[in-house]
């Protein structure tokens, strides 16, 4: 391993540096107290700062004598403090981030959060920290629940109105959602939510999601399957478009073999 490279430690040894057993660790796993990566194999992998996190854990556990809810919470309330810093200014970030103080705001617990909006504590606890691994659909479920829209999570109201976007200028919304690229056509507080997609092969938003208003949507390339109500079809291609009211319940999925671009229009801007 090169001296430039990230240091990765295997579950093993990840648990004998935390002083507990590999079983442990997958038990903190569960509970979300820590999330590690995954080899190409999929083996788990611990970071540097995994392992620091670990260490936490055990010191709050056997010193504190925390529970699992206590732990995470503490963790928590110390990351302010503890954060290196190497995602500072990175938007992606800021997702999270901001999840977790609406979270916090609202007296909200991990658990009860991830019970309400159905996913599990683990993933809402990594989305939290990382603002990767979740679904559009449970992107938009999220900000439902805190009362306020994906769009300004995003950013997207705090920039100043732009009259023209260049080509290739475009902002950009944390990329959450793996294959999922949304591209903002228009900044600033609009009436209309304008946006490019730019959907990998197989990405979609993993079921349906309902909001006020009304939407539009455009293929320029590939093409996308959408549903609304779950039993109405739409397989769209290039040139094609649709125009449907947004309180119906609408899931999307492209089931083209290369990438499908789409122009998105939402008004009023309640996504």
């Amino acid at each position: 391993m090169g001296s430039g490279e990230p240091v990765h430690y295997k579950v093993a040894e990840a648990a004998r540096i935390a002083g507990v057993s590999a079983s442990t660790l997958r038990l903190w796993e569960a509970q979300g107290l820590v999330v590690p990566g995954r080899s190409d194999t999929g083996h788990r992998q611990y970071s540097a700062e995994d392992v620091a996190r670990l260490k936490r854990i055990a010191w709050y556990r056997t010193e504190r004598g925390l529970n699992p809810a206590a732990i995470r919470e503490a963790l928590e309330a110390e990351e302010p403090a503890t954060d290196t810093g190497a995602f500072e200014g990175d938007a992606p970030q800021g997702v999270g981030r901001k999840l977790r103080s609406l979270r916090h705001a609202a007296g909200k617990t991990l658990e009860q959060v991830a019970g309400d909006i159905g996913v599990a504590t683990s993933v809402l606890s990594t989305f939290e920290r990382t603002s990767q691994g979740v679904t559009f659909r449970v992107l938009h479920d999220l900000a439902d629940y805190y009362g306020t829209t994906v769009s300004k999570l995003s950013g997207e109201e705090e920039q100043d109105n732009r009259s023209i976007v260049r080509a290739g200028e475009w902002k950009l919304w944390p990329e959450t959602s793996p294959g999922v690229t949304v591209q903002v056509l228009a900044d600033g507080r609009n009436m209309m939510d304008c946006h490019r997609f730019v959907l990998a092969p197989g990405a979609s938003s993993d079921g349906a999601y309902r909001h006020d208003g009304e939407e539009f949507v455009h293929v320029l390339a590939g093409r996308i399957e959408i549903v609304l109500d779950g039993h109405e079809f739409h397989d769209l291609g290039p040139g094609d478009s649709l125009y449907f009211e947004s309180c119906r319940g609408h899931a999307w999925r492209n089931r083209h073999d290369s990438e499908t671009v789409l122009i998105w229009i939402n008004t009023p801007p309640t996504f």
